[in-house]
């Protein structure tokens, strides 16, 4: 077999290994050279019911047979109206409106400019640590990186930015963090965007690219609040914590918190470009007929392949399964943490942990970074998040079992070990 030949593929994706990938199967993948590899990425949680769950691969051939594509300004078609149905009766009884598109950062857009409609008011509040998207508003709405945004200037205006209770790396308590974070939320109000300018503060129920970071208890709450006090929409963001990720359907019903309007994609559709917005009704009374639209938001085969998502979700109940298989797995990197100190936080919910690594308060980026290397070359599939890049992240198929996660655990034990023997604690 010839070697793979890159040369045509735009160098502007950043790639995490060289692996060329020819088929897969639920918590696995095979390259074109037949090595199996255990994937606990899940295409950055878009693989939800793991690599080609039968009933997905079936509904998308049994829609492929019928119909392709309509374009929903022309006609309807009934996986679509399905479709808003089903999405409908999973999310918070109260988000009962559904705007379907193909990425998160669409969704993003979608719902900043609903907000904008729906207020009129021409500004957005975002968190430190935040992803949202790499187009254009998005990305003036991301701070988790400064390589997402540079050279890109100028970028849109209107975006404010307040602190994330990262309780760990503001050097503070959970409550110390959560107080400060509020009280500098509330800040920004008074002192950048006048309450009377900002459309809606945009939260991610826990940070993804940021860190896999937790808010405090009671941060999400006081965010409601201060929306409520100033008559601002909270938009929240659960395009990576959704769809059973974290346990929950949604990562925000943790808390008694309702949103005005939520983002969605990524494990909604095993692998099809699909997402969206669901919001108040109400909303949308000032929200112009034709101001807002796409070209393949909602088209039968991804629409088809998402009811067979939330169907599988339902019957084999994966927001039980990545509730425990979760806990199976921060109770093994514990047990890894007693003999391995620069395992410095274990965090998130559900199949969304992260592992901070650490010595002492120092991030240790190259360690994550050798860590991975040596994962790879055992045959498991991780990535890493973090506003310093020293955050293991873990995201398996939500289809995971024991024994899925027992590997996963054996492999990063032993990764560990090698990755510090290379580079120390550095």
């Amino acid at each position: 077999m010839k070697p793979a030949d890159f040369s045509h593929v735009s160098s502007v994706w950043t790639h995490s290994t060289d692996l060329v990938i020819s088929s897969g199967k639920g918590c696995h993948l095979t390259t074109v050279d037949g090595r199996q590899i255990l994937d606990f990425t899940a295409g950055i949680g878009v693989n939800s019911t793991g690599h080609c769950h039968p009933k997905v691969v079936e509904a998308v051939r049994e829609q492929a047979g019928k119909l392709f594509f309509t374009q929903i300004n022309c006609v309807w078609n009934e996986r679509l109206l399905e479709l808003t149905d089903t999405i409908a009766s999973v999310v918070p009884e109260h988000l009962s409106k559904v705007f379907l598109s193909n990425s998160g950062a669409e969704a993003v857009e979608a719902a900043v400019k609903l907000a904008k409609h729906a207020t009129g008011k021409p500004n957005v509040i975002v968190l430190s640590g935040s992803f949202h998207g790499r187009t254009h508003l998005a990305m003036a709405m991301t701070t988790s990186k400064t390589n997402y945004r540079l050279k890109y200037a100028p970028l849109p205006a209107g975006i404010y930015t307040a602190p994330f209770p990262y309780a760990l790396a503001l050097g503070m308590t959970e409550e110390e963090a959560c107080r400060f974070c509020l009280d500098q939320l509330d800040l920004v109000l008074h002192t950048q965007t006048d309450p009377s300018e900002t459309a809606a503060i945009v939260v991610e129920p826990i940070q993804g690219e940021g860190g896999y970071v937790v808010p405090p208890a009671g941060y999400l709450e006081g965010v409601r609040k201060i929306c409520d006090q100033y008559g601002i929409l909270m938009v929240m963001d659960e395009i990576q914590s959704g769809f059973c990720r974290s346990g929950k359907w949604f990562a925000h019903q943790y808390s008694d918190v309702k949103p005005d309007i939520m983002t969605i994609a990524k494990g909604m559709g095993s692998g099809f470009p699909i997402s969206g917005i669901v919001y108040r009704p109400e909303l949308e009374k000032t929200w112009i007929p034709g101001s807002h639209g796409g070209t393949y938001g909602g088209g039968p085969l991804a629409a088809a392949a998402s009811l067979a998502t939330i169907a599988v979700m339902k019957e084999e109940k994966l927001e039980e399964n990545a509730a425990a298989m979760g806990a199976r797995l921060k109770d093994g990197i514990a047990s890894l943490a007693k003999t391995n100190p620069v395992i410095g936080d274990i965090r998130g919910r559900g199949l969304m942990v992260g592992v901070e690594l650490l010595d002492g308060k120092k991030p240790l980026p190259k360690l994550c970074s050798a860590v991975l290397a040596e994962c790879y070359a055992r045959d498991l599939l991780l990535i890493s998040c973090g506003i310093r890049k020293n955050v293991v992240r873990w995201i398996p198929p939500l289809v995971a079992t024991p024994a899925d996660i027992d590997e996963g655990l054996a492999k990063f034990g032993d990764a560990l070990t090698a990755g510090l023997s290379k580079v120390g604690a550095t």
